[in-house]
């Protein structure tokens, strides 16, 4: 695997190549890629989360947040996960097309990833991702989820910020994500705010949150249209509001200690053999009296 100092040298340079394959051997689990991980020594730089219903727009207000951090000379990485590809099992890029302004830009480095079938709506390898994307000189770090639902809030242990992106006829939709959406976001963003009923959906999500006891002070709702640039500033002042505020409270310790678990349960579930698994389970789950938890204790 390469160099951390080669690829940061990339880095600066505006070329990615290093940078693309070596998450490539890491997404793969290359021999070798535990120790490579062991040696990192990644900055306290913010990651932010960006989830939302499909449609919501999520990739053109990334694209928004890229224009405006570049302008303001800061390098950015954003780690786009894409439904897996049915024939191939690969990311179906879109976003590529909706961040095509930014692709080739020295500043920017964006990466699809396959969800790989991995439930929380990111991908398996994130956590090691953004560490080593923390190591290599990045001053802004975005993760784009498939989708947000009851079981899609994942990047909320894994964000130091998570944006969650809605439309004004997202009301069906927050109803059945209400409890979920509580406990993930810490900026709501009213995308497309231009259209019919927006300020009504606005007020809903502000009476929302007062019915869970969550103060605006904490979770600010930002209206925007970002295939316009409208409400980008005033999503950057939320977003560094809020990672004040993570200061302030001590959460990053929180942060991490779950990163821990989730790479101590990782690393329990590779040492499993899972064609095995499957074997015995199909022997055993036929036969009179199969208790499930009696046969996972086999593997623990």
């Amino acid at each position: 695997m390469f160099g951390i100092t080669d690829i940061a040298k990339g880095v600066a340079e505006g070329n990615f190549l290093l940078l693309a394959k070596t998450i490539s051997q890491i997404e793969n689990k290359v021999e070798g890629t535990d120790d490579y991980l062991a040696k990192l020594a990644p900055k306290a730089i913010p990651v932010i989360g960006i989830t939302g219903p499909p449609g919501a727009g999520k990739s053109t207000l990334i694209a928004g947040l890229v224009g405006a951090w570049v302008a303001a000379g800061k390098k950015v990485a954003v780690l786009s996960v894409d439904p897996s590809s049915p024939f191939h099992k690969g990311a179906i890029l879109g976003d590529r097309i909706r961040m095509k302004d930014w692709y080739l830009h020295p500043q920017v480095f964006i990466r699809s990833l396959a969800s790989r079938g991995h439930l929380g709506g990111l991908n398996s390898s994130m956590i090691e991702l953004t560490t080593l994307l923390q190591s290599v000189g990045f001053d802004q770090i975005i993760l784009e989820t498939v989708g947000v639902g009851q079981s899609e809030v994942e990047v909320a242990s894994l964000a130091d910020t998570t944006v969650v992106v809605l439309v004004p006829e997202a009301g069906d939709e927050i109803q059945m994500m209400k409890s979920g959406l509580m406990e993930v976001a810490n900026v709501f963003v009213v995308n497309k705010s231009d259209r019919p009923d927006a300020q009504i959906f606005t007020n809903h999500i502000r009476q929302m949150m007062m019915e869970n006891g969550v103060s605006e002070d904490l979770v600010k709702v930002v209206a925007t249209v970002a295939s316009q640039g409208v409400g980008i500033t005033d999503l950057i002042q939320a977003i560094e509001s809020h990672q004040i505020a993570n200061t302030q409270l001590d959460v990053y310790h929180q942060l991490v200690t779950t990163k821990v678990i989730q790479l101590i349960v990782a690393q329990k579930m590779r040492q499993v053999d899972l064609e095995k698994l499957e074997q015995d389970l199909s022997l055993e789950i036929s036969k009179p009296g199969f208790n499930i938890f009696e046969f996972s204790q086999r593997f623990n």
